[in-house]
């Protein structure tokens, strides 16, 4: 398993709404469906997290074992040098589907505000990403 750098999670857990991440799945076709969500978080150090409110073609396709690519960009992060190339990270995970259960309340928990209050009765899922890979734009690993 790959980790999430340490100076990316203030960075992710923060992105919204100026630098929301970018989920990237394949529809069945093999064609990439790629969503914004303001509801990416860092989970802990190799997992990240989002809350899926439910419809469209992402929620379709994300189940267990799925492979689920995010992409994050912050051109700060270039110019203070915590990532090169355009301040660009990429994670490629492992997807775990939660309906129900203590991990989906500890993701509802750690959401930001406004992406809770597009679910007022919390009818959404939690989705956890193990991450793979953790890599810059010019794909080499990111530095723990």
């Amino acid at each position: 398993m790959a980790k999430i750098p340490e100076a990316l999670h203030g960075p992710i857990n923060s992105a919204f709404p100026k630098n929301v991440c970018l989920v990237g799945t394949v529809q069945p076709g093999g064609w990439a469906q790629i969503s914004p969500r303001g509801s990416v978080l860092v989970f802990d150090a190799e997992t990240l997290a989002y809350w899926d409110r439910g419809g469209g073609t992402t929620h379709d396709e994300v189940k267990d074992g799925s492979k689920v690519t995010v992409f994050f960009r912050n051109p700060e992060l270039r110019a203070s040098g915590v990532l090169p190339r355009g301040g660009i990270a990429r994670f490629y995970g492992t997807a775990s589907i939660h309906t129900e259960g203590a991990v989906r309340e500890e993701i509802w928990g750690k959401m930001i505000p406004p992406e809770k209050d597009q679910d007022p009765e919390k009818k959404g899922r939690g989705v956890l990403l193990k991450i793979e890979r953790a890599e810059d734009l010019a794909h080499e690993p990111l530095a723990p």
